[in-house]
Order: C-alpha cells, then structure tokens, then sequence
C-alpha cells in the first residue's frame, strides 16, 4: 500500500492570485476613501464658517451694529486681526472695550468663541487662521485660510474660508 501525503499550504501561484486580486481592489477603494475624507474637511470649513458668520451676527446686534475687528471702538475704519480675534474670544461691552478675564470688570457680552478656529484646508493645524479686510466674491487665491468682509466697518460681516490655493469654498 502506498502513502499519499496530503498536501498542506498554498502554492506560489495561488498565493500570487490573491495578491493580484488583492491589489486590483485597493486601486478602486482607495481613491473613495481619499475623496470622503477631502469632502469631510470641506463640510468642517462649511460649519466652521457657518458658526462665525453667526457669532459675527451676534457681536454685531450686541455691539450697536459695529462689526468686530476695529482698533478703535464704535467702529472704526481700521481692521485689525488681533483686535477681531480677541474681541471673538474675550468678554465686551456694548463700547467694544473688551475686558480680560479673571478681572473684576467683566463685560455682559460673549465671548463669541472659546478659540480661533483652523482652516482644515489651508494646511490644517499647521495654519493659523488668517482673516482679511476683502469683500465677498473677490477673485480666488486673494488670501488663504479665512476670509471676512469687514470693509472699514461697513462690510457685511461675512466669513468665509479657502483652501490651500486660495479658492473660496463656500458653504
């Protein structure tokens, strides 16, 4: 009588099958899963921007319709990118005198915002969020990262944000 082994593992051939086959399904799936994510942190930018135009909204009707970001109170001309971000995220009166916290003069209003926010698509955290004095609709690659309509004060306080080329995605 003669023994016939069994045969135990793959062959070379048939393991190279399923590598082949294996590899012909990555190249189809990965390119979704890099567009879900793209399209994930256009939605992110989408509500980003959404909640600041409505903060905006709020100072604005708070602080006797002057927009945030004057160097001087009671809407000033001038548009400072410090003076905006601290107005977001202190505590203000009515005057935009903005208090510091911790102190015993504390303002009704705000803050707007516990932080400034990143743009996902100007370079995520890397970035830091830059705001500009240009009107809605300017040509894309003006500026990256934020963009916000403040026009000496007399802007409509809209906030938008762009990607890395300075194209605008709006929400």
């Amino acid at each position: 009588m003669t023994a016939r082994y069994a045969r135990k593992g793959f062959t070379l051939i048939e393991i190279l099958i399923v590598v082949i086959i294996l590899g012909i399904l990555a190249a189809i799936v990965i390119p979704q899963f890099s567009n879900a994510s793209n399209d994930a942190r256009k939605s992110s930018l989408a509500s980003t921007a959404q909640s600041m135009r409505s903060q905006i909204a709020l100072f604005r009707l708070q602080h006797n319709d002057n927009l945030p970001g004057s160097v001087v109170p009671l809407g000033g001309a001038a548009f400072s990118q410090v003076a905006f971000w601290h107005m977001m995220t202190s505590q203000t009166d009515a005057l935009n005198v903005a208090y510091k916290a911790g102190t015993s003069l504390t303002g009704p209003f705000g803050p707007y915002m516990q932080s400034i926010p990143v743009n996902p698509l100007a370079g995520g955290a890397a970035w830091q969020s830059t705001v500009t004095d240009g009107k809605f609709g300017t040509a894309p690659g003006a500026a990256t990262g934020f963009v916000y309509d403040y026009n000496g004060g007399a802007g409509t306080g809209n906030f938008w944000g762009t990607d890395s080329t300075g194209t605008t995605i709006l929400p």
